[in-house]
């Protein structure tokens, strides 16, 4: 994310605080519904590495799981690679999202994660958060809660990788990242994206071209306003009626 950015309110994602029990991303993360204390004692088993420059891997696909990552700043993807080397991305991921749970079942990673730009990143080992947990249960509870999400988050790909046009396609990832970055406290209408144009072209299937043009019909319907990475969503009723998350009887209480 850019530091010049045009509006105070676009979100940077940047000088968040590192404690768990200070954290501002505390209700999104791995404390969620638990006390003082217990925070406390996960806070012993958390690292906090220097920041991931651009384009530094967290873990890589095969390597053994030893642990979970969550971003405090900055933003992560995940990807795995086809049969012709070229990426296949699998999410985005904003801080307070917890990465690396894909190797948990095999003891190995499935994904490569990878920092799509300055990312500070919580490591925790899973040994240890396995022990913390069996004391904890409401850190128990969260991790359950946390998989349940990892689900819901591969149905939303589902969803928007479905039969649909890559404007409709473009459509639910902006409108599911307006929504997670309103979760953050952030505005979500305008914020700047951490990904590139390659990146989201990966993710929907698309070619980077499709991508463009798919921008640019948004655009000139009115939906978005689109600066380099910088997006506006200009009509936040439409944009979802268009990308189908609206029902004729919401898009009429809504008109």
């Amino acid at each position: 994310m850019t530091a010049d950015s045009p509006t105070a309110n676009v979100v940077t994602l940047s000088g968040l605080k590192a404690a768990c029990s200070t954290c501002n991303l505390h209700d999104l993360c791995l404390p969620y519904g638990m006390n003082d204390a217990d925070v406390a004692e996960l806070e012993r088993i958390v690292s906090r590495s220097r920041p991931f420059s651009r384009g530094r891997t967290l873990f890589r696909a095969d390597e053994p799981f030893r642990a979970i990552y969550v971003p405090r700043s900055g933003a992560v993807k995940t990807y795995i690679l086809g049969a012709d080397g070229s990426e296949q991305i699998i999410g985005f991921h904003l801080p307070g999202e917890v990465i690396g749970l894909d190797g948990m079942v095999e003891h190995r990673h499935q994904l490569t994660a990878q920092a799509l730009e300055l990312a500070g990143v919580c490591e925790v080992p899973f040994d240890l958060l396995e022990h913390a947990a069996a004391r904890v249960p409401a850190l128990q509870h969260q991790l359950m809660r946390l998989m349940s999400r990892e689900i819901a988050g591969k149905e939303q790909q589902l969803l928007t990788l479905g039969d649909h046009s890559p404007e409709r396609r473009l459509a639910l990832l902006l409108l599911d990242l307006s929504q997670r970055y309103a979760r953050r406290g952030f505005s979500a209408t305008e914020f700047n994206l951490p990904m590139s144009r390659q990146d989201i072209a990966a993710y929907l299937r698309l070619a980077a071209e499709t991508v463009s043009r798919a921008f640019g019909k948004l655009q000139r319907d009115g939906l978005v306003d689109v600066n380099g990475r910088l997006v506006r969503i200009t009509n936040s009723i439409a944009l979802a009626a268009f990308s189908g998350q609206l029902s004729a009887d919401d898009q009429s209480r809504a008109s």
